[in-house]
């Protein structure tokens, strides 16, 4: 079709107008294919009952013919969505990665989409990512809250539209909702009980927002591991900071300048770990025999670090296999009380760590 278009009595500009091409339907789809759109529909919610062979050969249909499944209509007439939204805190920390390897392995088998939203740690990024998958309608929502200024409301914003939600990793005070993670408060007091073991007495703590509710969960475990071993802590030892190799370095320099540092330090992560004996290279010293370093987590990279790092085991896979597998079933109308899972903790010892010499 062509526009003619003229402007304040000059000269007649053509404008070509694209004509919208027919949105492909199911049927048309199943009729390529040969098979009845039933099958076909069974394919596009992701079915495992369908024969490799007819999957094939429908997917090749939708490839040629440019079908796109509208998601958001077949959950209008179903009133049943196969999405899941998952809201992380940051997508570079390999924790959430391998978090979201957990929801993907146990959501896939069920036919589930997720939909991933990341924070940066902030509110107002974290209210947006709920409003757009509210706005998609999705089943539930497993979420990984903000640091700072996370409550209850935010909970109570998806519950009145009866949409399930998950916490992970950090919790909500007072939100009265579903919860996974792992035992921050023993996994921490091992940590440090480890370090106290080799006869360090002077250990500092490193990294991490106090907002956080794992960060205060793992400094109490710091704390009572002193208090139990009879040891006074030094409150100057408590360094906050991002969680980020960036801030490990920051935290590292800063207690290398104490006139009297730590011989050890337990990091609020690995990633902060990894940050504090790249700083220890830096200033000409060796992580784990000039300073012994335990982390939290154990990340991947934690085996194969240099030198290997000393680190409490927070199994990211399974806290993510277990909040999907939780989700799954309030979706499917479970409406029992809120349940907590939480994990144990282990510590995995390797080279970061050395005897005190003091």
């Amino acid at each position: 079709m062509t526009v003619l278009l003229t402007i304040s009595g000059k000269q007649v500009i053509p404008i070509v107008k694209r004509q919208k091409r027919p949105r492909v339907t199911l049927q048309q789809v199943a009729e390529h294919a040969g098979v009845s759109r039933a099958t076909a529909s069974l394919i596009v919610r992701g079915s495992t009952n369908i024969s490799e062979a007819t999957r094939n050969k429908v997917l090749e249909s939708m490839r040629e013919l440019g079908y796109v499944y509208d998601r958001v209509a077949a959950n209008l007439r179903s009133q049943h969505s196969s999405t899941v939204g998952l809201v992380i805190t940051e997508i570079d920390n390999p924790f959430f990665s391998e978090l979201l390897v957990g929801v993907h392995q146990a959501l896939d088998k069920d036919g589930y989409t997720v939909i991933l939203g990341t924070t940066f740690d902030l509110k107002a990024k974290q209210d947006t990512l709920i409003s757009t998958m509210l706005e998609y309608r999705v089943g539930g929502v497993i979420l990984s809250p903000v640091s700072k200024s996370t409550s209850s409301e935010t909970i109570e914003r998806l519950r009145q539209w009866d949409i399930p939600v998950v916490l992970v990793a950090k919790d909500i005070p007072h939100a009265n909702c579903d919860y996974v993670g792992i035992d921050n408060v023993v996994g921490g007091r091992m940590a440090v009980d480890h370090l106290i073991a080799l006869g360090h007495k002077r250990i500092a703590f490193l990294g991490g927002p106090s907002e956080s509710s794992a960060w205060r969960d793992r400094y109490q475990g710091y704390l009572l591991a002193h208090q139990e071993a009879g040891i006074e802590v030094d409150p100057c030892l408590r360094l906050e900071g991002p969680a980020t190799r960036e801030g490990g370095v920051e935290v590292l320099r800063k207690i290398l300048q104490f006139p009297e540092p730590p011989t050890a330090v337990f990091c609020y992560n690995d990633v902060v770990s990894f940050g504090v004996m790249h700083g220890l290279k830096e200033a000409g010293l060796t992580p784990g025999k000039d300073l012994a370093v335990v982390g939290f987590d154990n990340i991947k990279e934690a085996a194969i670090s240099n030198p290997s790092l000393t680190t409490i085991a927070a199994t990211p896979e399974l806290v993510g296999a277990n909040a999907a597998e939780l989700l799954h079933q309030r979706i499917r109308g479970l409406e029992d009380a809120p349940r907590r899972i939480i994990l144990k903790p282990q510590l995995v010892v390797r080279e970061s760590c050395t005897p005190s010499l003091n």
